[in-house]
């Protein structure tokens, strides 16, 4: 879809803030896309042997191109650096002298061994955003054990109640902790740099992953338990409900959702049951809530004896909330995706025609635009190199000794 004129025009909101990216796989690389999208100048950091994501999000036309990986690091550059060889590391902190952010994943001690704490990298650049993404807060005594996303799923309580009904415990399957923490942590930047324009720098930030997913899943589930003394137990019953899921139909499902009591009124009607808008257990919404198990039950037996398409046309003409149970396959083909055009063909220059995927946040002014295609390993290191002030004598040596990737070279090389 095309910006229109005032978009086009508009400059972008994050232009002019350089970010050096230190971050690999899902949580890091997540988040300073987003923030790359809309104009910031992220420099991705990244061993010679490539993100870990390049390798282990299925096969690519071109090896360490895989998709998860393509989705997650449009519009960055790539300088590839060893930082145990010699001169990475100097490289490095040329270049974060000339930044304003420095995000890592790194456990702490590890960032500290190569000198690129807080306090390290501070004092080349005394107003510094840092930002470090870390499993769990460092004033904890879980501060130096290594996290995944699976681990926090786990540990934060949301395999539990991802129970699917018979009581065995399951992770989401997608790396959900990573993702919404990610957002956390591109929301944490944020706020460092607004921070920073109003009242100066330097900042330090610390986002857990541990604590961020707990309190993530506890606002919703901590529940009764939230009063002391409790006046229960945990957890929403109405969304851990056996029949809290996508309703079956004649010949598929749909997901259905009725709160209001115009909604839900509205829906017995639609199902042909109007006597249950006076029945003492559904007539109003706390006495709904306390026989929420029932009302999901009478209205899954209900559901199952019309098609989807026939329950859709029925609950849209009644403004109730509905939508077709899409599967991964059938949502590239949903009409309103097409309308909005948030998947993008697009030429990768190795990889061939791939599917984007839209930034879909508007501003008025500003559409987030695809400006390159995520890079190769060390596709800018050159370039980069040479911004931070290395000659060309310097960096051939590093080329040499295996401290960076001339990317172009390589490539030459292998034709």
């Amino acid at each position: 879809m095309m910006a229109s004129a005032s978009q086009q025009a508009g400059r972008a909101p994050l232009e002019g803030l350089r970010i050096v990216d230190l971050t690999q796989v899902v949580v890091g690389p997540y988040a300073t896309q987003f923030l790359a999208d809309f104009g910031a100048e992220v420099i991705k950091i990244e061993h010679p042997s490539g993100d870990l994501a390049r390798w282990i999000g299925g096969r690519s036309p071109t090896p360490g191109m895989a998709a998860k990986y393509l989705h997650l690091n449009r519009n960055k550059k790539s300088l590839a650096l060893d930082l145990k060889k010699p001169g990475a590391l100097d490289a490095l902190k040329k270049l974060i002298a000339s930044a304003d952010v420095v995000v890592h994943n790194m456990r702490p001690p590890a960032a500290a061994r190569l000198g690129l704490s807080a306090e390290d990298l501070i004092r080349l650049k005394p107003d510094l955003i840092y930002c470090s993404v870390v499993g769990f807060g460092q004033e904890g005594r879980y501060r130096d054990k290594p996290a995944y996303d699976s681990i926090i799923q786990g540990a934060s309580g949301l395999a539990a109640i991802n129970n699917g009904g018979d009581g065995q415990p399951r992770f989401v399957p997608m790396v959900i902790a990573d993702r919404t923490v990610g957002v956390m942590v591109a929301n944490s930047i944020l706020m460092a740099v607004v921070q920073r324009l109003r009242h100066g720098g330097p900042q330090v930030v610390e986002v857990p992953m541990f604590e961020s997913m707990t309190a993530f899943v506890l606002a919703e589930h901590m529940f009764l338990k939230t009063f002391d003394p409790p006046l229960g137990a945990t957890g929403d019953s109405r969304l851990l409900d056996p029949n809290s899921r996508p309703v079956r139909t004649a010949d598929g499902y749909l997901c259905v959702t009725a709160n209001t009591d115009a909604q839900v009124f509205a829906m017995f009607d639609a199902m042909g049951r109007p006597e249950l808008r006076t029945d003492p257990r559904f007539a109003e919404k706390r006495a709904r809530f306390e026989n929420i198990g029932e009302m999901f039950r009478i209205r899954n037996e209900v559901f199952a004896t019309r098609t989807t398409a026939e329950w859709l046309e029925v609950l849209e003409a009644a403004d109730i909330p509905a939508m077709p149970l899409h599967t991964l396959d059938s949502v590239l083909d949903d009409p309103h995706l097409a309308d909005t055009g948030l998947f993008q063909k697009i030429e990768h220059p190795t990889e061939g025609t791939i599917t984007n995927l839209r930034n879909p946040v508007r501003f008025s002014t500003y559409e987030p635009a695809l400006k390159w295609p995520a890079p190769h390993i060390g596709e800018h290191s050159i370039e980069l190199l040479r911004d931070a002030g290395l000659g060309d004598e310097d960096i051939q040596a590093m080329v040499a000794s295996g401290a960076t990737v001339d990317h172009a070279a390589a490539r030459e090389a292998t034709r």
